[in-house]
């Protein structure tokens, strides 16, 4: 993340995004397939690093490095082998980003799920950042959903109504007002509202 000056002068948060060229990699039809579909890929994964179902599959474009399917509503005018660039987005567009959000490990119920904990004084002594009761008092087990200590982070995280600040179509970069889910590095879906 980092900040940018629009024309009035005020500064906007923006994140940076590189997007290198997305390769039509598959096109599906309802006649074929039974729905409309397009698998994208992007980057380029070393010769080596693919196996041979991999290289058949792709054997008219190079192997790429990650792959995904977006079901769309209507038969594509787009082709195997054809790129989608970055240019598709411009400046002022809304768009929503979906990405896995970052890991945090083991955590306990004030962090998780924003408990309060309990008391600092009144004769506690080691209970401030403990659970409570979970609620035992008319059964003996404990009941499913109930929130308490585990693994956070790591989820898939869609935020809507994100807006386009810039798109540097030289470079392959977009900027996107606002914070994305994600550490550096992280595939992110990008989809035009």
């Amino acid at each position: 993340m980092t900040q940018v000056y629009n024309d009035e002068g005020q500064a906007q948060p923006v994140t940076i995004i590189e997007t290198g060229p997305i390769t039509v990699t598959q096109v599906k039809t309802i006649e074929k397939d039974g729905y409309d579909a397009l698998q994208v890929g992007y980057g380029k994964r070393k010769e080596k690093n693919a196996n041979k179902p991999l290289k058949g599959h792709f054997k008219d474009i190079a192997v790429p490095e990650f792959v995904k399917e977006i079901r769309i509503s209507a038969p594509s005018e787009l082709k195997l082998g054809d790129l989608i660039e970055v240019s598709t987005f411009a400046e002022g567009d809304k768009v929503e980003v979906s990405a896995v959000s970052k890991g945090k490990g083991f955590q306990g119920v004030v962090k998780r799920h924003g408990f309060a904990g309990g008391p600092r004084t009144h004769g506690q002594k080691h209970s401030e950042r403990e659970p409570g009761s979970i609620g035992g008092g008319l059964r003996t087990r404990v009941p499913k959903g109930m929130r308490m200590a585990g693994r956070m982070g790591g989820d898939r995280v869609t935020v809507p109504n994100l807006k386009v600040v810039a798109v540097d179509a030289e470079n392959g970069l977009i900027l996107i007002k606002g914070a994305i889910p994600g550490r550096r590095g992280t595939f992110v879906e990008i989809k035009g509202r």
